[in-house]
């Protein structure tokens, strides 16, 4: 993910099924988001929502958490980022990978954030590199055991995760995100409100109460 609360924006539910199910999950955060909270110095904002994403990823069953400190809010798909990535696949040696929507637009006329496109599309390209010991050899074995990738959000979503028994924990992960909600004032969603509507929606297509859709690519 981009930022600290983008996991937490509905697929932290998926997540903590997952957890419970026994499967290890493991966070990678590009920035630290520290452009994201207006009334707070970047160095201010880096402190408390560091806190809050490791309160965040305890309610869902994640214990680790890295950053590859990249600047927030100007993160370019260059091959830096593509090294980056590569390099965590090669570390964490993951079977699938989590992204948010990295399309241009949630829908209408919204734009999506730059850090989220660029996010995105890094890395799926770098789990194509990650499995090419040509690629980056310096980064260590290669990985190619990354079966797919799925992003939540996505306007083209084709499959989905029952989250009716996590639903609740993941509105909770996202509560714990306060300086950056409150920073939103009038326009902060409510997090109950916002997460249990959204999977009400993609439920029924799952055929069950709550979902989590993402959009996934196969490789």
């Amino acid at each position: 993910m981009a930022h600290p609360d983008d996991m937490e924006y509905g697929a932290a539910s998926a997540v903590a099924r997952w957890t419970r199910q026994g499967k290890e999950i493991a966070y990678l955060l590009v920035t630290h988001g520290e452009a994201g909270i207006d009334s707070m110095s970047p160095e201010e904002s880096v402190a408390a929502r560091a806190g809050e994403q490791e309160a965040s990823c305890r309610i869902v069953g994640v214990d680790r958490l890295e950053y590859l400190n990249y600047p927030d809010g100007l993160v370019v798909a260059d091959l830096d980022l593509r090294r980056s990535l590569a390099g965590a696949l090669r570390r964490h040696r993951p079977e699938v990978v989590i992204g948010i929507n990295f399309r241009e637009s949630w829908g209408g006329p919204s734009w999506n954030h730059a850090d989220h496109r660029a996010v995105g599309v890094a890395l799926l390209d770098a789990v194509r590199d990650a499995a090419n010991r040509w690629i980056f050899p310096e980064l260590g074995e290669p990985w190619s055991g990354v079966r797919f990738a799925l992003f939540s959000h996505s306007l083209d979503t084709t499959h989905g995760v029952d989250v009716t028994d996590t639903l609740d924990a993941g509105i909770e992960s996202l509560r714990c995100h306060k300086a950056y909600l409150d920073n939103l004032g009038a326009d902060a969603p409510d997090p109950d409100e916002m997460l249990r509507s959204t999977a009400a929606a993609a439920g029924p297509r799952l055929g069950v109460g709550y979902a989590v859709p993402f959009e996934l690519f196969a490789f």
